[in-house]
């Protein structure tokens, strides 16, 4: 999905206008045996065509980029700028959208299917088999990175394993899961044979490891579910996984685009290590001119991408019907239809015979130890209103039960099915208990799709779950993964925990929080914490924070004789970015005594608690101040002296 993002702003932009490796390579005994395979993320391989007059290889994906600014020609530019100039003034997008539209279809015209979801042109991947695909080849080959899908992570992997033991899935990401998991099936024999040749018999190899990343983990997933009992798999993490769709893609076929600018800026953020500095932007919320250009500019791109069997098996099962009916004629599409039927009916609902947990449970009965790490807490980019990472709804990613975005479990609400632990995220937005792998799945708050190696706590757990042979872990194995976290990705720059409880909760046996700046540059200094929704705080004085450093507050008054109780807490710091006045709340679950008493006829509130400015300003004064994107400032500003005003008072009756 990133290229195709990527491609659809190229024609956007481009046509208008026109971290290192930080893990060393570990010892060879603790490591697996097994080959790893990448099954990256979707648009990631690269396929040419045959000019029938040539005879020559053209390229038909593989450099969005350089095919937009090549189609920048006979005049189209300059159409663009003008009529980029017009909607700019007028807001009117139509002109703007059909001609981008025609440069899309233009450029990519060779990717177009057919009817029924076969290729209109032949097309063949560059690279393909095991000896092509194999890391250590294509980085001789390729120094400058081509077709080395997923680079940093392999990089990475390879420096701990070799990379002559890493290899790389390639395939027709237009294609249904289905059918690509009959190719990686192939894939997989075909690595294993090539893996062994020359080998002493004690060296060979009967699996692989997968490392598998959104779209490549519901071609994953599908392929265990229908074929995991074989037991050719060891290993098989699936990070942000699609298994059961995109909520992108049914607001693609649904024509409807409502950007969420603040998601979308934080992307950016955490893609590439941003510290806080676009948050001015996003809480301004000036980026609405997005919705219009997007919603025109989609009807100009589905004659390309309407028929794409992968597309279909992205749009969650709940909404399938609708768009089926709205987009779809049961005779021209009746082999379309047909696979991803399929593929709806028969692996992504509890009700098929191919159910992610059912297949899933067979292949681990047959020895492969499966894992998903996933984020939440995140709404859609393009707008639907449901708990995800950006861009995979945690629902589809996990099988989880999830609150909508925006809303909670009351408090008191206790998890569907009994494990034998808790398994309700601190949010109180998650009920683990439901998913595909209760006991294998690993849920991170705040983070973006994709973002696996730019989170030391995600890569660190994805490597010790990929690379090491055994009977597998649950989320009780490891105290430092829990199976709940708040994102450390450097961009949100501070990180909060209580001592002597499990990340995300708070009992009696807490005495301190402790902050970390865990940002790569930014001297922060922390001025405020408050607390809402329990009525205790901290007693401290503003302090700073390198890069790294952690420093422990005490906390001040009685933590409430209460469990199952929502709270949240967020710190107030001052940082040396583009936006000076920052703050990051964090969600907590009381667990401290008797359960609180769950209103059944309110089973979901709201998630955030009014901020303290909230409850003095009016509510015309909060309004114009979130418009024009200071709130947060004035609030920050608001929390500290309130937090000065409280320490003064406690000096003088003390």
């Amino acid at each position: 999905m990133k290229k195709i993002l990527a491609a659809l702003l190229a024609v956007i932009m481009v046509l208008c206008a026109f971290p290192m490796a930080y893990a060393a390579q570990e010892e060879a005994a603790e490591l697996t045996k097994y080959p790893v395979i990448m099954v990256p993320g979707y648009t990631a391989s690269s396929y040419y065509k045959i000019d029938e007059a040539t005879g020559e290889k053209v390229m038909v994906w593989g450099d969005p980029l350089s095919q937009v600014t090549s189609g920048a020609q006979d005049g189209m530019l300059e159409k663009i700028l003008a009529e980029a100039a017009k909607f700019f003034v007028t807001g009117d997008a139509t002109e703007l959208a059909r001609i981008l539209g025609e440069g899309f279809r233009r450029i990519f015209a060779d990717l177009k299917c057919n009817d029924d979801g076969r290729p209109c042109v032949p097309v063949y991947t560059y690279v393909h088999t095991p000896e092509e695909t194999n890391y250590a080849n294509l980085a001789e080959k390729y120094p400058e990175g081509d077709y080395q899908a997923e680079k940093e992570i392999m990089d990475d992997i390879g420096a701990r394993v070799g990379k002559e033991n890493t290899y790389v899935f390639t395939c027709d990401f237009r294609m249904g899961a289905v059918e690509l998991a009959n190719s990686l099936r192939e894939y997989i024999d075909d690595v294993i044979e090539y893996h062994n040749e020359g080998k002493a018999e004690k060296d060979k190899v009967d699996k692989v490891n997968i490392y598998a990343l959104s779209h490549g983990g519901q071609v994953t997933g599908t392929y265990l579910t229908l074929y995991g009992y074989e037991g050719k798999v060891n290993n098989a993490l699936l990070t942000v996984p699609a298994l059961g769709g995109a909520g992108i893609a049914y607001d693609a076929f649904n024509g409807d685009a409502d950007f969420n600018d603040a998601e979308l800026l934080q992307f950016l953020q955490h893609g590439f290590h941003i510290e806080e500095d676009l948050d001015l932007f996003f809480r301004a919320n000036q980026l609405g001119f997005l919705d219009e250009l997007v919603e025109a500019l989609l009807p100009e791109c589905m004659p390309i991408l309407g028929c794409w069997g992968s597309l279909w098996d992205f749009v969650p099962l709940e909404y399938y019907e609708a768009m089926k009916e709205k987009n779809l004629d049961p005779v021209k599409n009746a082999g379309l239809i047909a696979q991803s039927d399929f593929m709806h009916y028969e692996i992504m609902s509890e009700d098929g015979e191919h159910y992610y947990a059912k297949g899933f449970k067979k292949a681990e009965e047959a020895g492969t130890n499966i894992y998903i790490i996933a984020g939440y807490d995140v709404q859609i980019v393009s707008g639907m209103p449901v708990s995800s990472d950006s861009i995979i709804p945690i629902e589809s990613a996990t099988g989880a039960l999830a609150a909508p975005y925006g809303k909670r479990f009351s408090d008191g609400y206790t998890q569907q099915v009994d494990t034998g632990f808790y398994q309700v995220s601190p949010s109180m937005t998650i009920d683990a208990s439901t998913g595909y792998l209760p006991e294998r799945t690993w849920y991170v708050e705040n983070f973006h799709h994709g973002m696996t190696y730019k989170d030391d706590y995600t890569f660190s757990l994805a490597c010790e779950l990929l690379l090491t042979d055994g009977e597998g872990y649950t989320v009780n194995s490891f105290e430092e993964y829990p199976q709940f976290h708040a994102t450390t990705n450097p961009a949100h720059v501070v990180f909060a925990a209580f001592d002597n409880s499990t990340e995300g909760y708070v009992s009696s046996e807490d005495k301190e929080l402790v902050i970390k700046n865990i940002s790569y540059d930014s001297v922060i200094t922390v001025s405020s914490v408050s607390v809402y929704g329990a009525d205790f705080d901290f007693f401290f004085l503003p302090f700073i924070l390198k890069p790294g450093e952690s420093k422990t507050v005490k906390i001040h008054g009685d933590i409430p004789e209460v469990s199952l109780k929502n709270i949240e807490l967020s710190v107030s710091y001052l940082n040396n970015k583009v936006t000076p006045v920052c703050e990051r709340t964090f969600e907590f679950t009381l667990m401290n005594g008797k359960a609180a008493e769950y209103n059944e006829s309110e089973p979901l509130v709201n998630t955030d608690y009014p901020k303290n400015i909230d409850n003095v300003l009016p509510e015309k004064t909060n309004g114009l101040l979130e418009k024009i994107g200071v709130k947060a400032i004035v609030s920050n500003f608001f929390d500290v002296f309130a937090q000065v005003l409280h320490l003064l008072t406690r000096i003088i009756y003390r």
